[in-house]
């Protein structure tokens, strides 16, 4: 094996042993955060701050990594008075990975 295929052997390697949490939202319970976007009527307020149906306030830019996602999500979660757990933060930002973000 020359020096480069052995490069890429062990960083395949390397990346699958990486822990779960290593992975964003890794095990977060995407039903979970799906309903509590519904039952919390995350849209309706999007809409109204940003207009339209909401989702130009996921616009890429403002929230640029997995942790600044969360955190804007616990900030939703405190300003509303939501008392969401952590896990339920997750969650949701999990969904809202999977649907807007797509961070890696």
């Amino acid at each position: 094996m020359n020096a480069h295929a052995f490069w890429i052997a062990g960083l395949a390697a390397l990346s699958s042993a990486l822990p779960a949490h290593a992975q964003p939202f890794a095990g977060a319970d995407l039903a979970l955060g799906q309903r509590l976007i519904t039952q919390h009527r995350c849209a309706e307020c999007h809409a109204q701050k940003v207009g339209g149906n909401g989702d130009a306030i996921y616009r890429r830019g403002k929230v640029t990594n997995p942790e600044q996602l969360r955190t804007m999500v616990e900030m939703c979660s405190t300003q509303l008075n939501l008392q969401l757990f952590p896990e339920e933060i997750e969650a949701v930002a999990a969904v809202l990975n999977r649907d807007h973000y797509r961070f890696k």
